[in-house]
């Protein structure tokens, strides 16, 4: 988190038992008000799989406790999806309902299970990979990210969004010096001309696309269907997830119903990312549990 540490006044937390750390918060605060880390996709309370219910819910106490003498008055939870967790780990959605924590935002992310078998994509993508082979579209992994920043996602954002991308080049490359193993960048060619790309976000169990784009020649030769044809029947046909990531705008309440479609499209399916703001003095009701 230390390329936009200029963005947040972190307030990360680290809880120990006899000296061992059992469990992490990435956080940043504003004002009277922590958030799970603002600056990350997900995050969430994390903690090691072999704590029980009972360990979790007295982590969650302690939190609250010292947030609460450190006179923060509530806690913004940026649940992890589900398909990010190597175990089952629902303790904190459970704690979240006896804390009568408020659901505030659900974003959907559009994924394919690598593990339900053959995966049915729509004709028109088909007929966008055919047309894609017929033109000699070539796929290769680079280890730059200059060619798809500054010829293709950043003028794509600004045309048609008048935005920019979350990450400057500058950034990418840090994160990608730090995690090489685990960020990877994508691109299509035509005749040796960079056309669409995509960079990835790799973990043990996922296949993340964290930015995709094409031009306009890309769009019109299906440069993004080979290209995820080949990422989710090759290069990552052994991952148990692949994920589009979401298509929410205005903080979870609309959906982009031609983005989302696209992803559909190729047999992705919807999971549910939740957000909850609970009010930090409410941790009184975790002693009631257990009987």
């Amino acid at each position: 988190m230390d390329y936009h540490k200029d963005r947040f006044e972190d307030y990360s937390l680290m809880v120990f038992k006899d000296e061992k750390l059992v469990a992490v918060l990435p956080a940043n605060r504003v004002e009277d008000k922590l958030f799970s880390h603002q600056g990350l996709t997900y995050g969430g309370l994390v903690f090691s799989e072999k704590l029980k219910l009972k360990d979790v819910t007295l982590i969650l106490k302690t939190i609250l406790q010292f947030l609460e003498k450190s006179q923060l008055y509530t806690l913004n939870i940026k649940a992890l999806p589900s398909i990010y967790s190597k175990f089952p780990n629902d303790e904190l959605e459970y704690l979240l309902f006896i804390l009568k924590a408020q659901l505030q935002r659900t974003d959907i992310y559009s994924v394919i299970d690598g593990k339900a078998g053959k995966i049915s994509i729509s004709e028109l993508r088909k007929r966008g990979i055919k047309r894609a082979k017929n033109h000699s579209l070539l796929v290769k992994e680079q280890n730059v990210f200059e060619d798809f920043w500054n010829h293709i996602l950043i003028p794509n954002l600004e045309n048609t969004h008048q935005a920019k991308p979350t990450h400057s080049l500058q950034e990418i490359e840090l994160l990608h010096q730090n995690f090489n193993a685990n960020i990877r960048q994508f691109n299509v060619y035509k005749d040796e001309s960079i056309i669409g790309g995509t960079t990835i976000f790799e973990t043990n169990q996922v296949a993340h696309a964290q930015y995709i784009s094409a031009n306009k020649i890309g769009q019109e030769l299906g440069a993004l269907d080979v290209l995820f044809d080949t990422l989710i029947n090759h290069v990552f046909k052994d991952k148990s997830y692949f994920s589009f990531g979401i298509s929410n705008e205005n903080q979870g309440q609309n959906i982009n119903q031609g983005l989302l479609y696209w992803k559909e499209s190729f047999g992705a399916r919807s999971i549910a990312q939740n957000f909850y703001k609970i009010d930090i003095k409410k941790h009184t009701l975790l002693d009631r549990i257990f009987i």
